[in-house]
């Protein structure tokens, strides 16, 4: 089965990043979690980086903040999909994560979600390794139907209830 890296350069990154692992557990997907400074430990990040695809990573998803260069370094070193989360900053909201992951050079393209879209992240990685694994794209669209019904659901009790008694 193909397997997925998540990398994120500080350990607290670690609850957006969670909701990625959370993702491709739910689909039975194997993934390596790491955290890793592109800046603190070059030599290590190379390593991962360059190791990557014989590891058989198909997907990375790189969760960084403020400079922001776990993803496009990965997307750099990696010859498959990059994934980049950018995170919440307390000097700009991270909107400094966001445009760092965003505004790759031609040539080294970075898929980017929203500020702390670990979830998202999970389900692009899944919906990539979907287009070449048939049993995954039934489970992505068994969870599409599902997300569906619960929507459903919000709704009928919205209309028994009237929106001032809705919990």
């Amino acid at each position: 089965m193909a397997k997925v890296g998540i990398v994120m350069g500080s350990d607290s990154d670690m609850p957006v990043m969670s909701k990625a692992a959370d993702i491709l557990e739910k689909f039975g997907i194997e993934y390596e979690m790491r955290i890793i400074s592109a800046h603190r430990e070059p030599d290590v990040f190379f390593e991962y980086a360059r190791t990557a695809e014989e590891k058989g990573f198909k997907v990375i998803i790189a969760g960084a903040g403020m400079a922001a260069h776990l993803p496009g370094m990965c997307a750099a070193l990696f010859p498959m999909p990059v994934i980049g989360i950018p995170m919440h900053t307390t000097s700009l909201g991270g909107r400094d994560s966001l445009y760092s992951i965003v505004q790759m050079p031609s040539g080294i393209p970075v898929a980017t979600v929203a500020i702390n879209g670990g979830a998202n992240a999970g389900l692009l990685a899944v919906k990539i390794l979907a287009t070449s694994d048939p049993e995954l794209l039934s489970k992505l669209k068994e969870y599409q139907e599902e997300m569906k019904a619960q929507v459903v659901a919000k709704d009928e009790k919205l209309q028994e209830t009237g929106y001032r008694n809705y919990k």
